[in-house]
């Protein structure tokens, strides 16, 4: 898979190369520098050719809109990478917590006490103190 873009990136860089040459070319352009000007353009084209090539190799490559905002915006695409895993282990954390929350001393006495009572009021009482916990919990983990 990387020869692929390997492929591409050399072909995209010949192109970029080229088309700077002939930036040159045609700014101190003379009636003498047209047969060179008529080689870089036929350079361009066959670059073009050759990145149209590699883009049917690589047809199922999906990139992210988010990607090409970053690189709108001026910013570093590996930041859009970095900023994914952030978040993904920031979520990660917030459901470690919930996890470690639902199997806390306190609210498996809760589900113990739950099942072995037989009164409301107790029960009642059980998931008021489990709510609390859970509240306690949440406004920790949002911090």
């Amino acid at each position: 898979m990387a020869e692929k873009f390997d492929h591409l990136e050399e072909h995209l860089e010949k192109f970029v190369e080229n088309i700077r040459q002939l930036g040159i070319i045609v700014s101190d352009f003379q009636p003498s520098s047209q047969a060179g000007l008529n080689q870089k353009l036929n350079f361009i084209v066959t670059g073009l050719q050759d990145i149209d090539k590699c883009r049917q190799q690589l047809h199922d490559i999906t990139v992210p809109l988010e990607v090409f905002e970053y690189i709108d915006q001026g910013r570093n695409p590996q930041l859009y990478t970095k900023e994914c895993l952030e978040r993904a282990l920031a979520k990660n954390e917030q459901v470690k917590g919930k996890i470690d929350t639902m199997k806390s001393p306190g609210l498996l006495h809760w589900k113990v006490q739950d099942s072995t009572s037989d009164s409301g009021c107790t029960h009642l009482n059980s998931l008021s103190r489990g709510l609390r916990l859970l509240s306690r919990a949440s406004v920790e983990l949002k911090q």
